[in-house]
């Protein structure tokens, strides 16, 4: 598996000084999403609505909402 491109704009595109450390969204070789995000799994485990759960190997993970509205026009429809 590898990353294939960047969903949306990049973290410098978005404000970053740096460039380095901000939420990011990558398209994989396999055609799954890859997210660069502030782990909140311990905040928002126990809030998760009935019908949601997560495996042992699974984390939430927060990203800004620009980071997903700068997104949304490279994310295909089907």
């Amino acid at each position: 598996m590898r990353i294939v491109r960047r969903i949306g704009a990049s973290p410098r595109e978005r404000g970053s000084m740096t460039g380095d450390t901000c939420p990011d969204i990558f398209e994989l070789s396999d055609g799954n999403y890859a997210v660069i995000g502030t782990d909140a799994t311990e905040l928002l485990d126990p809030r998760l609505p009935s019908d949601a759960a997560r495996a042992d190997y699974e984390r939430i993970v927060v990203i800004s909402r620009e980071t997903l509205l700068r997104a949304k026009g490279d994310i295909p429809d089907a």
